[in-house]
């Protein structure tokens, strides 16, 4: 059986690798890291959860054992889609590099341009980063890329989705052409086939597991529900409630204002539970990933930012509030659990409208997923017009939309009837007005008996009409002469005549 100390690594790695509890490397790291350490381009797919970090984490180390950084010219460059996986990767530098004297700086988005600016001052070994901020600073002038001897493209399907793409097309102009480069991914779609053509050179290829396959310990389990929101919640909690095994659970939202308002939800209902998205400062991103990995928290709501490469070793379920949009997703979701050889199991809640993602997660893994229990043709009848029940921009609301549509109804109502109370109170004056009007013409006193009609009816000054509807909703203006001291409106209690 291969071991560590059989693929070539230099006597610190190793020691800190046998420090860390591990001595037999996964199918990616032993199939990946000889060749990294004979400087040959690696290409490298495995599904998620199978050590694909360490595959060139270790191999980077003992390369840069050799050498020191200048200042401001990094000698290696990992390029990851999320800040949440640049971070867990510098994590992985300290844990495995703590025998060496090398410095890492780490450029995400959400920190501060001075400090990483100083990291650069003093010499990067290596530069952890961001497409989107490494371009900041190589725009500010302060970077140059012409001393990278070693690029890593991390989770390159993930980048794809994210556009990151053109970015990457750019950094890899600024980096010289003899570099070695090490290509990872999840999943590898024929655009990322293209991008790796592009990029490597004669590169060894390392395929450990079926293209887009799904860990065999994971038990994957479709749960039918109807499409609104607020019935799709309720559907999850009884879940949760249900799974007598629940050490810690991730649930994914397609959206960010899906995850705000089932975190808002499952609070309510007295969960243990966090959220993380793309919107969060870095701080709160950091601080709620903390807390998750510590058990403080049971539950983790979350967009896909936490769906690619995140290491939470000891994640038991995986929910699936959406069916993502994105096959691939599916793959990188569950596969939050389940990791290294542990069980885990998956959840994905889904709808009638959902059938067409879920033929293509299906085709994607090559596996038909299974029922919890009975299917979409079992759900009661109301599920059958929820498709005519959805607003017309396609978007669900839930039950506290609902709520608020039924208290703005009953708001409406109320205004209405205010409206009318108002109106006819204004009209049976105006009816007074008429009838003295004509009493004093020596005419008719009899208007119209619908007080409504007293407004055609009967004849009225000049302008006083439409002065009558214009103050309604202007009060502040008046059409009529200024009055001298009260006018015609003398509080009562001043016409009473005092005691001499």
């Amino acid at each position: 059986m291969t071991t560590f100390a059989d693929l070539g690594l230099s006597p610190k790695v190793l020691s800190a690798v046998t420090d860390s509890g591990y001595t037999i490397p996964t199918p990616i790291q032993a199939g990946a890291i000889p060749p990294a350490l004979s400087r040959r381009d690696i290409l490298g797919i495995a599904q998620t959860g199978t050590g694909k970090t360490a595959s060139f984490v270790l191999p980077m180390l003992t390369l840069l054992e050799k050498g020191r950084a200048r200042a401001r010219m990094p000698r290696t460059l990992i390029l990851e889609p999320t800040r949440e996986l640049a971070a867990q990767v510098a994590e992985n530098f300290e844990k495995y590099g703590k025998n060496h004297k090398l410095n890492v700086a780490l450029l995400i988005g959400g920190v501060s341009f001075d400090e990483q600016d100083r990291k650069l001052e003093r010499g990067a070994d290596v530069l952890i980063c961001t497409p989107g901020r490494l371009l900041d600073h190589c725009e500010r002038g302060k970077l140059l890329m012409t001393g990278v001897e070693i690029l890593v493209i991390d989770e390159a399907d993930r980048m794809l989705d994210m556009g990151f793409i053109p970015d990457i097309e750019r950094i890899a102009k600024l980096i010289p052409f003899t570099r070695q480069t090490l290509f990872f991914s999840a999943t590898m779609p024929p655009e990322i086939q293209k991008l790796a053509d592009k990029f490597l050179q004669n590169p060894e290829r390392v395929e450990v597991s079926t293209r887009s396959s799904t860990a065999t310990t994971v038990t994957q389990r479709l749960v039918a529900t109807h499409g609104k929101d607020y019935e799709k919640r309720a559907t999850l909690r009884d879940l949760i409630r249900a799974q007598e095994d629940l050490k810690n659970a991730i649930i994914f939202c397609n959206r960010k204002v899906d995850v705000a308002d089932l975190f808002r939800s499952l609070d309510r209902h007295g969960f243990s539970v966090g959220a993380l998205h793309g919107d969060m400062d870095q701080r709160s991103r950091t601080t709620m990933l903390a807390n998750f990995k510590e058990n403080k928290l049971t539950l983790l709501v979350a967009s896909d930012v936490a769906a690619r490469g995140l290491d939470i070793p000891d994640v038991s379920h995986v929910f699936n509030f959406d069916v993502p949009i994105h096959a691939e997703d599916y793959v990188h979701r569950i596969g939050r659990t389940g990791r290294a050889g542990r069980s885990g199991a998956a959840f994905t809640l889904v709808s009638k409208r959902d059938g067409k993602f879920l033929d293509a997660i299906e085709k994607l893994i090559d596996k038909k997923i299974d029922w919890l229990s009975g299917g979409l043709e079992d759900l009661p009848q109301a599920a059958e017009s929820e498709e005519r029940e959805r607003p017309r921009n396609g978007r669900d609301r839930g039950g506290r939309d609902r709520d608020r549509d039924r208290s703005r109804g009953r708001n409406k109502g109320e205004a209405r009837a205010t409206e009318t109370r108002i109106e006819t109170v204004e009209t049976e004056e105006k009816v007074e007005v008429v009838k003295a009007e004509r009493k004093a013409e020596g005419r008719p006193q009899n208007p119209a008996r619908n007080p409504r009609a007293a407004n055609h009816a009967a004849p009225r000054p000049a302008n006083d009409d439409s002065r009558d509807r214009r103050n309604r909703y202007r009060r502040d203006e008046d059409d009529g002469p200024t009055p001298l001291g009260f006018g015609d409106e003398v509080p009562a209690f001043m016409l009473v005549a005092g005691k001499a």
